[in-house]
C-alpha cells in the first residue's frame, strides 16, 4: 500500500500538503477524497492536543479493496502553510473542491469513479461536492441535516445533558452564556475575533451558523447521487435523528444509525460523555464501520462506472 506525497494547489495558490494512498494492485484506481471535521486538523484528522487518527484506518481499509484515497493538511496545520483561524467555512469547501479536481486529473486515478467521504464538518462539504460532475458518490459520517445554528444549539444541549449531575444543574446559565456567545459571534465582521477570553475563527463560525445543509442534500436527491449516511446513536455532537431528514431529502440514500457509535467513530457501551473521548481514542476506529464504508464504496463506484444499479446492504 504505497503512500505518495501529493500537493493540491488551492484557488488562491496555497499548497495543501497531502498523502495519496494507492492500492498495491495496478491502476488506474477508483478514489476517495477524505474530509475531516472542524478545527486545526492535519491530514489524519489530528489536532495538536487530540489525536483522533481517523484517516489512516479508512485509507488502509479502502486500499485493501482496490480504492485510492487522498487526504490533506488543513491550512496552518501539518505541512500546509497559513492560519486555520482565518479560513472560513466556504474557504474549506473551496479547498476540498480543488482537491477533487486534482485527484480526478491524475492518470493513476479513474476520473469516472471518484467519491468524497466526509466526517462532521467534512460531511457538510461532501454534501455540496456531491453535485459536481466529477464526484460519483458521497459518504456522510456524522453529518447534520439542519440549519447550522440549530445544529450548534442541539450540540450544546446534548453535551450539557451528558455531563455529570453538578454541571447539568447549570443548564440554564450555560444556555444563557451560549446565547451571548452566539450573539457576539454573529455581530463580528472580522475573520478572527476574541469572544469571552478565547480567540475564535469568527468568519468560519458565522458562515457555519448560517449554513443550511438541507439545500445541498436536496440537490443530491435531485441529481440521484448515491449517498451513504452513518451517524452513531451515541453521537453527542450531531443529532442521529437527522438521518431521517437525510433519507427524506435524498431518496434512495442508505442510512445507518449505528448502535453505540460515538462522534469519534469508536463504540462506547456505556453512557457517552465528552470526557470519554480520550479513552475511546485509544481504541481503533470501529471495524464494522470501516467494513460498511469499504463495501458500499466498492459496490457503488463499480456500479456508477458500469451504469448498473446499486444493491442494498443489511444495516449495521
Amino acid at each position: 500500500m504505497p503512500d505518495i506525497d501529493m500537493t493540491v494547489t488551492a484557488d488562491d495558490g496555497t499548497s495543501l500538503a497531502g498523502t495519496l494512498t494507492l492500492p498495491a494492485t495496478p491502476g488506474p484506481h477508483p478514489a476517495v477524497l477524505l474530509l475531516h471535521g472542524s478545527g486545526p486538523l492535519d491530514r489524519d484528522g489530528n489536532a495538536p492536543k487530540l489525536a483522533m487518527n481517523l484517516a489512516r484506518p479508512v485509507a488502509e481499509a479502502l486500499a485493501a479493496r482496490g480504492i485510492a484515497t487522498l487526504r490533506y493538511d488543513r491550512r496552518g496545520n501539518g505541512a500546509t502553510p497559513g492560519d486555520w483561524r482565518t479560513a472560513g467555512f466556504t474557504d474549506n469547501r473551496a479547498d476540498a473542491a480543488a482537491a477533487v479536481r486534482a485527484l480526478a486529473d491524475r492518470t493513476d486515478i479513474r476520473a469516472d469513479a471518484v467519491a468524497v467521504l466526509g466526517h462532521s464538518e467534512g460531511a457538510l462539504h461532501a454534501m455540496a461536492l456531491g453535485r459536481r460532475p466529477d464526484v460519483r458518490a458521497v459518504v456522510l459520517l456524522a453529518g447534520f441535516a439542519n440549519l447550522g445554528e440549530d445544529a450548534f444549539r442541539w450540540q450544546g444541549r446534548s453535551i450539557v445533558g451528558s455531563a455529570p449531575a453538578p454541571a447539568r444543574l447549570l443548564r440554564r446559565p450555560l444556555a444563557a452564556l451560549g446565547n451571548r456567545v452566539l450573539a457576539r459571534v454573529k455581530s463580528t465582521r472580522t475573520d478572527v475575533a476574541r469572544v469571552a477570553v478565547a480567540k475564535v475563527n469568527a468568519r468560519w463560525l458565522r458562515e457555519l451558523l448560517a449554513h443550511d445543509s438541507r439545500h445541498d442534500l436536496a440537490a443530491l436527491g435531485d441529481h440521484d447521487v448515491p449517498v451513504l449516511a452513518v451517524t452513531g446513536d451515541k453521537d453527542l455532537q450531531v443529532d442521529p435523528g437527522d438521518l431521517r431528514e437525510i433519507a427524506r431529502l435524498v431518496p434512495g440514500a442508505e442510512t445507518h444509525r449505528a448502535p453505540d457509535l460515538t462522534h469519534v467513530l469508536r463504540r462506547d457501551s456505556g453512557r457517552p460523555t465528552m470526557g470519554s473521548y480520550r479513552r475511546l481514542l485509544r481504541q481503533p476506529v470501529d471495524p464494522e464501520l470501516l467494513d460498511l464504508v469499504a463495501d458500499w464504496l466498492t459496490r457503488t463506484l463499480d456500479a456508477v462506472s458500469d451504469g448498473a444499479p446499486v444493491e442494498e446492504r443489511p444495516s449495521l
